[in-house]
């Protein structure tokens, strides 16, 4: 069934979603953009240099600054950062088709109230049916044609499965899942763990370190995903285990650039410049884990570190020194 896709957020990721699901060909794509500028330039030039550079974007993308552009879209991809997402909910919820699938792009928990993206959105939008999408994806390689795997999640698996025919493509293939618990928390700490393995780089502590810490990192998003109702197999999976081991060694990721800063003693910033969703991400997952008496050592030492709480040294000597457990 051909469908009509309205992706909202003209950065990296959101236009190379835009890309590849027009190049499948079996849609009509709208790029939706808050610059009428930027958006003008993409549709003569369709190139879009400043986050995809050399990259061609395809003749059948349409473009378009205005919210009335996703009227009509049985499908809107919501690509902005996390915490942008209720702003967005907000502002282009009045110009949705009634029976339209709101579809989370981002991968993150709301700062203020510690809540998944999808909840937020049912809150904003409660009228329309809440999906993400997440796992192992970097913008440049699903711009570029490079084969990329992802998991799409709805509460009911009729629904995802749409959405994952609707939306992949030749080399951009979708795994419909029915757990958007699992899906979400895996893409949000997974970020907060590539800081950690990034710190490990930084510091120059070995490779035998980052293994461990993505194989026990993974055992902590386990424990915090059941805790919260999804599913452990979720986090074994694309969105889990896919996401952790991609955004953990390849220094395409901010979040692991991020922490191999940290790691070096530099100061960086992350909420300017390039967007660290981890960074954002690790006081909340500590904060709940908490609340839910789970152990989540290493996402509580790298919430510390970043909060300058705890010293990167004293960090790695507490994780190394716990007591000795079965988990």
């Amino acid at each position: 069934m051909s469908e009509r896709i309205a992706v909202v957020g003209s950065g990296a990721f959101g236009t190379a979603l835009a890309a590849v699901i027009a190049l499948a060909g079996r849609s009509t794509v709208t790029l939706v953009g808050r610059n009428p500028s930027l958006m003008a330039d993409l549709k003569s030039e369709r190139l879009h240099d400043a986050v995809l550079p050399g990259i061609v974007l395809p003749e059948s993308l349409e473009f378009s600054a205005e919210a009335e552009a996703i009227a009509g879209a049985s499908i809107v991809l919501f690509a902005m950062p996390s915490q942008a997402q209720a702003d967005a909910a907000r502002h282009y919820g009045p110009y949705l088709s009634k029976d339209a699938i709101v579809v989370t792009c981002a991968k993150g928990i709301e700062r203020a109230t510690g809540k998944l993206l999808t909840d937020m959105l049912e809150r904003e939008l409660p009228d329309h049916p809440i999906a993400v999408l997440s796992g192992p994806g970097f913008a440049a390689d699903i711009a570029k044609g490079l084969p990329t795997a992802m998991a799409i999640a709805a509460a009911d698996m009729e629904t995802a499965e749409r959405l994952a025919q609707a939306i992949s493509g030749r080399t951009f293939r979708l795994y419909a899942s029915s757990d958007r618990i699992g899906v979400q928390l895996g893409g949000a700490l997974k970020n907060v763990l590539a800081i950690a393995c990034g710190i490990v780089e930084g510091r120059g502590i070995g490779e035998s370190a980052r293994a461990a810490l993505i194989a026990r990192g993974l055992a902590e998003m386990s424990r915090f995903v059941v805790a919260k109702g999804g599913q452990a197999d979720t986090v074994r999976g694309l969105s889990g285990l896919g996401d952790l081991v991609l955004t953990g060694t390849s220094h395409q990721s901010r979040n692991l650039r991020f922490g191999i800063a940290l790691g070096r003693g530099e100061k960086v910033d992350p909420l300017h410049g390039a967007l660290v969703e981890g960074a954002l991400a690790a006081s909340v997952a500590s904060r709940l884990a908490a609340e839910l008496s789970i152990s989540m050592p290493i996402t509580d030492a790298v919430s510390a570190i970043i909060d300058g709480r705890l010293e990167i040294s004293d960090a790695i000597e507490q994780l190394m020194t716990r007591p000795i457990t079965t988990e």
